[in-house]
């Protein structure tokens, strides 16, 4: 027969089982409680109150739990699991070592009873701090919110942790997902500037965390000293920036929940792309798809595709794109090289010796110098990387003509059919490199195709010295001649002038 009492419940509760068949042996089958009791071995008491009342289970919950070890120390113990509470993850303390802690104070009792005890410290605690929130709704165009996450794929065949910008309309829950290798300022500046491109405009108003590329100080309550450069471009767009509390993430809780939802549609199983223009292209055809197919959680009879094209006459036009870089002085050294991001990056030869702005935008970097542009390169987001531009030297190569032929930024040049032709031929010379330095410098002057074509013109006729190209360069720059210009009948002389000095001694006696 089964056990008359349910485990680890007590006396006071007798299993639903053992009830019902005491109700059907006293209601249907008439017997006695006297042998009720010897059948199913309970007290009378237990019988009388199954059939007086309608009830068919019982529970029993001990009102007062003794505990005579810890209720001495439940005063220590409590500021010790309040305390431990407070630490941050990684520094708080495992119950064993609360318990030695305490142990060591003097409790004598077992760690069982401290564990059970903090158990049920943990939940009456979060009981008390449970938290509740108000749905919130948001008006067309009002608010997006922008939030950074961090995936896991394989780009060009190599295994690389990336960093994904999220923006997200609060009224049509359009969003717009997109990858970046760092989590810096310019990138978010670009970020922005394609999501306002993609919805057509912006909001009134962007819901932030605290990042660092925006919020330099957190102040008391919703007060914020935001970056200058950051307060540029919401300036720009029209947008009022508003920074959540720390550690408060439901206050953008729709972007949270699109990094979860992002991170399961779009990122799993693990991407396979050959560059981050593959991936981006990807996300994008991907946020319009997942828009176009699933229902907007408010209005039921719309999609979020639908819900976001008719935002879109509500939202802030954008003008021009923001200029979105991110500046920094460094130093020009004699190899006309500058650091930026554990990378090196050539500039003009006239720039050594005088510092220069960098201007970082998410896919470019431009280095300028008293204003006027010294270089420019595509960003390199490797590390310990060196890129050259060949022509940034060939100033130099002009007191130097022997680093032609060995210079780090002339190998693998690709130089127009040509020009690459003159320079073969010349390779042979004892005097080539310096005769391929002087067409390399006419570059500067007459524009790579105006060489090239000069040296097409000296194959042309069997030549390839430098004398020759630069000759043909100075004769594609000489004017020529004068245009004669024909004189119109109305203005021609009637009279030919005659050359008669006598007139001046005329007049010179009539003075």
């Amino acid at each position: 027969m089964a056990s008359l009492w349910d485990k680890g419940a007590g006396f006071g509760m007798l299993i639903l089982e053992t009830i019902a068949k005491i109700r059907r042996a006293h209601f249907v089958q008439r017997k006695s409680i006297r042998s009720i009791c010897r059948e199913f071995r309970v007290s009378r008491k237990v019988v009388r109150k199954v059939i007086r009342t309608e009830a068919t289970e019982f529970h029993y919950e001990r009102t007062n739990q003794p505990r005579p070890k810890i209720g001495p120390w439940r005063g220590e113990l409590d500021r010790l699991l309040l305390a431990n509470e407070g630490k941050p993850s990684r520094e708080r303390l495992t119950l064993i070592r609360i318990f030695e802690e305490l142990r060591g104070q003097g409790y004598d009792g077992s760690y069982d009873a401290v564990r059970r005890y903090s158990k049920a410290w943990r939940t009456e605690r979060g009981a008390v701090t449970a938290e509740s929130f108000v749905p919130l709704s948001f008006a067309s165009g009002e608010a997006y919110q922008f939030d950074w996450s961090h995936e896991v794929v394989v780009i060009n065949h190599v295994t690389c942790t990336i960093k994904v910008a999220h923006v997200r309309l609060c009224h049509s829950r359009m969003l717009y997902v997109r990858a970046y290798p760092r989590e810096t300022q310019e990138m978010v500046f670009d970020a922005h500037d394609r999501a306002f491109a993609f919805f057509r405009g912006a909001c009134t108003r962007g819901i932030y965390d605290n990042m660092k590329t925006a919020v330099e100080t957190v102040f008391v309550g919703k007060d914020r000293a935001f970056n200058r450069r950051f307060l540029q471009m919401c300036g720009h767009y029209l947008v009022e920036p508003t920074a959540c509390t720390p550690a408060s993430g439901w206050e953008k809780g729709q972007v949270e929940n699109q990094v979860g939802l992002v991170r399961e549609r779009f990122f799993t199983p693990r991407l396979k792309v050959a560059s981050y223009e593959e991936l981006n292209a990807w996300l994008l055809d991907r946020c319009i798809a997942y828009a176009k197919v699933h229902k907007h959680p408010e209005l039921a009879d719309q999609t979020i595709w639908q819900a976001f094209e008719a935002e879109r006459a509500h939202l802030v036009p954008i003008g021009s794109r923001f200029d979105g870089f991110h500046t920094t002085v460094a130093a020009v050294s004699k190899t006309c090289l500058v650091r930026f991001d554990n990378n090196k990056y050539s500039v003009t030869s006239r720039a050594v010796g005088r510092p220069v702005e960098i201007q970082a935008y998410a896919d470019r970097i431009v280095v300028r110098q008293n204003g006027v542009t010294v270089a420019e390169h595509a960003r390199c987001m490797g590390r310990g990387q060196t890129l050259y531009d060949p022509w940034h030297y060939v100033p130099v190569l002009a007191r130097k003509p022997g680093a032609l032929r060995n210079g780090a930024p002339f190998k693998d040049w690709p130089l127009p059919a040509n020009l690459e032709r003159i320079r073969r031929k010349l390779k042979g010379s004892d005097d080539g490199d310096r005769q391929m330095v002087k067409i390399l410098s006419a570059v500067l002057t007459d524009g790579l195709a105006t060489v090239d074509t000069a040296c097409a013109e000296a194959l042309g006729q069997g030549v390839h010295s430098a004398d020759v190209i630069l000759n043909i360069l100075a004769r594609s720059r000489d004017p020529g001649p004068p245009v004669t210009i024909l004189t119109p009948d109305a203005l021609k002389l009637q009279h030919a002038p005659i050359a008669d000095c006598a007139r001046y001694d005329r007049l010179r006696r009539a003075c």
